[in-house]
């Protein structure tokens, strides 16, 4: 096999775990995988120093919405510089697919790959497309989603060992808050005042703050004189995850989906500046089949949430774990590599 894949996108989380699905399983092929990303956002983080690369770029470009004008034409002639550095790189190494995991870092690779007429793949995490996917996607050869009814395959790319970790939660006795490793302020209050009812009913309390959030919440939590289990980041988030039998998060579809596939039932807070308000869709098409719960930062209840508690959890585990399938991520590079 000699296709050389590109792997491109990035900015946030959720597209970059996507992007480390694709490279994972591509390398295990003893495919050739070369990442585009960005110098801003979390990309280099992910990936400078990833040895499951052949090769990897990081191109000085930024976003283009929620700019005014001059900001945008900039961003505009960034990425257009870009797309000439991304075209020399596809004649170099002989690029023969490309995809796209969404997000601003992938604008270059993805308008150089319909320029170039390379073969053109997207993966759209979220339940409402991304301005940029909109635009390319009428020229990818596939959309992967697993949000729309006639998408070729549904099922999300996440890595295999969340699956392994799955299991049928029966009763409540953990409590994880996950704000996402920037936190979120919203869910670290309402994590505060409802910590002291947790610890009446001896639940064991799992906080992901966020760098920016930390110290004040751990003086939070020194002040209620409650132990918990506190941390701003970690590489292991499955293994706090796991401890957990219930989960109040964001709703970005990376983290959605590894709590389905953990059978890991959630009160979900989406972020309510995200774009078209993806996050809170995201969580409405597991609600819409009673797989979650859902509420809007102003609409954050403590005695909701001390119903939640009370609540039978387990056939929303079990439904949970049936909801994803385990192959996803085989599916999308069989169709990319057919």
């Amino acid at each position: 096999m000699n296709d050389v894949v590109v792997i491109t996108g990035g900015g946030t989380g959720g597209h970059l775990s996507v992007a480390r699905s694709l490279i994972d399983e591509l390398y295990a092929r003893n495919i050739k995988v070369i990442f585009i990303g960005s110098t801003k956002g979390a990309d280099k983080q992910w990936f400078e120093n990833e040895p499951k690369l052949f090769q990897k770029y990081f191109m000085d470009t930024k976003g283009v919405v929620n700019q005014n004008l001059i900001g945008k034409l900039d961003s505009l002639f960034m990425i257009l510089k870009a797309l000439f550095k991304c075209r020399a790189i596809y004649q170099k190494y002989n690029v023969t697919k490309v995809i796209s995991v969404g997000g601003f870092s992938a604008a270059p690779a993805s308008f150089s790959a319909i320029i170039s007429k390379i073969d053109f793949y997207i993966h759209e995490q979220n339940s409402v497309m991304g301005k940029l996917n909109q635009i390319t996607s009428k020229k990818a050869k596939a959309v992967f989603s697993s949000y729309e009814k006639d998408s070729l395959i549904k099922d999300y790319p996440i890595n295999q060992k969340f699956f392994d970790k799955a299991r049928v939660r029966k009763s409540i006795n953990a409590v994880i808050f996950l704000g996402g490793s920037q936190g979120a302020k919203a869910i670290n209050d309402f994590a505060i005042n409802i910590v002291p009812f947790l610890k009446q009913n001896n639940i064991k309390i799992i906080h992901q703050t966020g760098k920016l959030d930390f110290q004040r919440v751990k003086e939070e939590y020194k002040r209620l004189k409650i132990e918990a289990d506190i941390f701003d980041f970690t590489t292991d988030i499955l293994g706090k995850m796991d401890q957990a039998d219930f989960a109040i998060s964001r709703s970005g579809a990376s983290t959605l989906w590894e709590l389905s596939a953990l059978g890991l039932p959630a009160l979900y807070i989406p972020y309510p500046y995200a774009a078209a308000n993806h996050q809170y869709y995201n969580a409405k098409f597991l609600l819409d089949d009673n797989l979650c719960f859902l509420k809007k930062e102003d609409e954050l209840d403590d005695e909701y949430f001390k119903q939640i508690l009370q609540s039978d959890i387990k056939p929303i585990s079990q439904t949970l774990i049936d909801s994803i399938s385990q192959n996803g991520v085989v599916k999308i590079v069989d169709e990319v590599l057919r």
